[in-house]
């Protein structure tokens, strides 16, 4: 399609004639999300269908109505299959979106390119990755909103609710262009159930932590923080000063959207990497793109192989095609050493397709999964108690195994794995509790991102040479608390390119603090007014950040004040982020640990080499970071305390409320006065 045709079909919206139906064979060959349960009464079913036809001219619902209604009832949802664009569906250079501003076409850019098939889990259901990770519900709503962006102007701001475009409203140049929720329900409506049926009417969605706010940049993404996590829970568990992996073997489970990291990060790091996959499709998708080295079958044939790249030292990734299950289980009793275990299988969606139990085919998973929801909930737990013990057992014997954030132990124990201690708390770690939360949250350091809109590698190339620069100055000068971090991410950046870390978008991440975060930004803007860039720039990060998501499984893991499930930090950063200049800003229920147990916030701010970027990125990462490092130096953690007190000495007007530390001893000695001998100190 030429560049005059793919204008002209976004500018016309739902306008003109009703497309005709997608051609025989038109979805082969595209990996698809399962079908749904049915989980809508007969008023439901009505309710669904008429909330999908407000979309359409009412002359197109004689026709719509009966294709709709059995989208329904096949699939469990409405997607309005026939609507999705005949357009090759890729981010293309921001002069080729049709866009009366460069901050709505950079959207369309970052838009396009979450459903790309090569980035896109389902593209065709408009999942993005985790299963369920949704950019719009439906392909009305795509439309509808590329027509508005088409049409935004520099002082106006488009309102999505779960991806439905409520409308363009009046507002000025230093507002979001942009403000995006999805599944933003009354608490008391946020069980897995209300999802389930919200979702099918059509009036709440699940974003993930970037699909929802057009942030994903494929498996990439994820890759510098597994990296990281990697390398220091070899300094932290294994004694690798050096961070190397070298001659240690990595076992996990997921080759999907976020998980899809872990192959190249183990290989980065220079361990022996093995992840499960059940679905054939997602390993060859991750192999055919390099980021798995080699994919194995039998069992016995990966063991030999494991022994023998360990012996020689080499960093290679190996995909199991088959359960995780199956694999533990060998392992266990197989006597494999394992140095490091995990899981990152979808178990914030664990009776939906996010995970899928041993002993049954994936057809067979599928089926169930719609035909008997029932027995499949109890095969899915039956198969995490499976999962729980053999990890055990590979655990007794020296590994040391952690939760990735992905809702396994929480799985698990709600399926009756022995997995918790006597006061509730989990025999295994968090990998926020002992590693990114300590080494790099409390101190500012997450997954800053950008993308180059102009598509070009030369772009790409001289962003790694400018951050690199940045990288190199900052390390020379800081102080021993934050200088490792710094040195960690400058290797990386170095490195990026020959890792050929890119699909999709020309994209890069790199995990900075606020200081880094700015300089880099800072000289990005520079490099684009000066045209040694050619295009502009999208910054964001995953919400999977210092200041964006509060989640007591993960990102808030290791605040230990009991405000670990209170979701002001998200919020606060979201509404902070939108009046400091963030070009686009997002707030969701849901994400890496499931629905209802998480609030995740997030931005993107275009630069463009304009005056205005450098006031804006100056103002917002400043806020979007910090405020993060002032409630974990509230909640007491000794590394957020030492980054806000820098912040504070670098920035006068910063003035942050710090916990005064009380001694323990005499907490307990006066509960004990107050509740008598030793009650105040027990929970009631």
């Amino acid at each position: 399609m030429s560049t005059l045709d793919f204008s002209a079909e976004i500018r016309a919206g739902l306008g003109g004639e009703l497309p005709p139906p997608l051609p025989p064979g038109e979805e082969n060959g595209v990996s698809h999300a399962p079908k749904r349960r049915q989980v809508l009464d007969a008023r439901g079913r009505q309710l669904a269908l008429a909330n999908a036809l407000r979309y359409l001219p009412p002359a197109w619902h004689a026709e719509m109505a009966p294709e709709l209604a059995a989208e329904l009832e096949r699939d469990g949802r409405i997607y309005m299959r026939r609507l999705r664009p005949r357009y090759a569906m890729h981010a293309r250079p921001i002069e080729q979106y049709p866009a009366r501003c460069r901050e709505a076409a950079a959207i369309m850019l970052m838009i396009t390119n979450n459903l790309d098939p090569a980035v896109a889990q389902f593209p065709h259901e408009l999942y993005t990755y985790g299963g369920n990770g949704a950019v719009f519900q439906n392909w009305a709503q795509y439309r509808l909103t590329m027509q508005y962006l088409c049409e935004l102007e520099r002082d106006q701001t488009l309102v999505l609710y779960s991806g439905h475009p409520l409308g363009v409203f009046p507002s000025h140049p230093d507002a979001p262009r942009v403000v995006v929720t999805n599944g933003m329900v009354i608490p008391a409506f946020s069980s897995g159930d209300d999802y389930e049926r919200l979702n099918a009417l059509g009036v709440t969605s699940y974003g993930q932590m970037t699909a929802g706010s057009f942030m994903y940049i494929g498996p990439q993404g994820i890759v510098h923080g597994t990296t990281i996590t990697l390398m220091n829970a070899g300094r932290l568990y294994l004694g690798t000063s050096d961070g190397s992996l070298r001659g240690k073997l990595f076992v996990t489970s997921g080759l999907g959207g976020m998980s899809g990291a872990q192959a190249k990060a183990a290989v980065i790091a220079g361990a022996v990497g093995v992840v499960a996959e059940v679905d054939p499709a997602a390993t060859d998708k991750r192999h055919t793109q390099g980021w798995v080295d080699e994919v194995e079958v039998d069992l016995h044939a990966l063991v030999a192989r494991i022994e023998s790249a360990r012996a020689l030292g080499e960093a290679v990734s190996i995909a199991y095609q088959g359960n995780v299950v199956d694999l533990w289980e060998h392992f266990a009793e197989h006597g494999v050493q394992v140095d490091l275990g995990s899981d990152q299988t979808s178990l914030h969606n664990p009776f939906g397709g996010g995970y899928y139990p041993a002993g049954l085919s994936l057809e067979q998973s599928e089926r169930m999964m719609a035909e008997d929801p029932a027995r499949f909930r109890d095969e899915v737990q039956a198969s995490l108690r499976r999962h729980a013990a053999a990890v055990a057992r590979l655990v007794e014997r020296g590994m040391h195994f952690w939760d990735y954030g992905n809702a396994f132990l929480l799985e698990a124990s709600r399926a009756g794995a022995p997995i918790t201690r006597d006061d509730g708390s989990f025999i295994y770690p968090s990998y926020v509790e002992d590693i990114m939360g300590p080494i790099c949250f409390d101190h500012g350091f997450g997954p800053f991102r950008w993308v180059c809109t102009s598509g070009s590698d030369d772009d790409l190339r001289e962003t790694d040479r400018i951050a690199a620069h940045v990288l190199r100055e900052m390390a020379a000068g800081a102080p021993p608390e934050t200088r490792q971090q710094i040195v960690d991410n400058l290797k990386w950046i170095e490195q990026a390119e020959a890792h050929q870390l890119v699909v999709g978008s020309r994209a890069r991440i790199l995990y900075a603090d606020a200081d880094g975060r700015i300089a880099i930004a800072r000289a990005f803007n520079d490099a684009i007014a000066a045209g040694t860039i050619g295009a502009p720039i999208v910054l964001g990060r995953d919400h999977h950040d210092v200041s964006g998501t509060d989640s007591p499984y993960r990102e808030t893991a290791n605040i230990r004040d009991g405000s670990n499930v209170c979701a002001d930090m998200a919020v606060h950063n979201v509404i902070g982020d939108a009046f400091r200049g963030a070009t686009w800003v997002s707030l969701h229920n849901g994400g890496g640990v499931g629905w209802g147990q998480v609030i995740n916030g997030g931005f993107g701010l275009v630069l463009d080499g304009s005056d205005d970027a450098r006031r804006r990125l100056q103002q917002m990462l400043h806020w979007d970071v910090n405020n993060g490092v002032a409630r974990r130096a509230w909640a007491g953690n000794d590394g957020a305390r030492f980054s806000i007190a820098q912040a504070m000495a670098a920035e006068p007007r910063l003035k942050v409320t710090l916990p005064e530390q009380a001694d323990e001893r005499m907490v307990r000695a006066a509960l004990a006065a107050a509740y008598g001998d030793d009650e105040g100190t027990r929970a009631s």
